[in-house]
């Protein structure tokens, strides 16, 4: 209880501190970031600010991230706490979280936030690996992350455009991650992603809000079945 919780209060201070980014992300590919209010045009106060200064307006969903990112990160601390591997697992929770939202929003994977999540992650797996002496688990975790992003990079190319260059680069990251755990971790997590979205468009399909030819955003279903396969891994 006591790392859940204080994983709960780091997730509320890393979502505070993304969802402006968010509300910044959320455009269409090619448009440049969002700098003025959607309400008033009023400029974008600083990037932690929540509201407009100018009409006191939310940007975006009031405390949507905030919340979602605590409980990501208390589940994570949850069941990783005490490991030294939890830091890499956290870190890629909240941006997770945060490519998550935008993607449902404009089917977008912004590089601003994945690219650099790649050192980071890869950092904190190094050092878990030190600390712990897993040295095996940190070369499965970059040969899984290789592996991975391989096999999305053939199923975008035959998927023709079904899965975006955004889904590929989320791909490496959501592989070096599960590849830590295990093969079999690895395997599920990308399983589960599909079995998703899958379940989510059959969904919408049978509630009319999708025709069989439109498009939904994958990146928050690669990251759910990636985090819960994290969640049921065995130690």
């Amino acid at each position: 209880m006591i790392w859940a919780a204080a994983g709960a209060v780091v997730g509320l201070a890393a979502g505070t501190a993304l969802s402006g980014e968010v509300y910044r992300m959320s455009v269409r590919s090619g448009e440049p970031d969002q700098a003025a209010c959607r309400e008033c045009g009023a400029p974008l106060p600083a990037w932690t600010a929540r509201r407009c200064r100018h009409c006191g307006q939310w940007l975006g969903a009031a405390l949507v991230t905030e919340l979602t990112t605590a409980m990501v990160m208390a589940l994570l601390f949850g069941r990783f706490g005490g490991q030294p591997v939890v830091a890499a697992f956290a870190f890629l929770g909240a941006v997770g979280v945060a490519l998550a939202q935008v993607d449902a929003a404009v089917q977008r994977l912004p590089d601003r936030l994945t690219l650099p999540a790649y050192p980071a992650v890869i950092a904190l797996l190094a050092g878990a690996a030190v600390a712990d002496h897993a040295g095996s688990s940190f070369a499965r975790a970059v040969f899984c992350g290789l592996i991975l992003t391989a096999a999305y990079l053939v199923l975008g190319i035959a998927s023709r455009g079904q899965l975006g260059g955004g889904d590929v680069k989320l791909a490496g990251l959501i592989g070096l991650s599960l590849g830590w755990m295990s093969w079999q971790t690895m395997i599920t997590g990308t399983c589960l992603g599909f079995v998703l979205a899958a379940v989510a468009g059959l969904a919408l399909l049978a509630a009319g809000r999708a025709s069989r030819r439109s498009l939904i955003s994958f990146g928050p279903f690669m990251l759910g079945g990636a985090f819960l396969a994290l969640l049921g891994a065995s130690a």
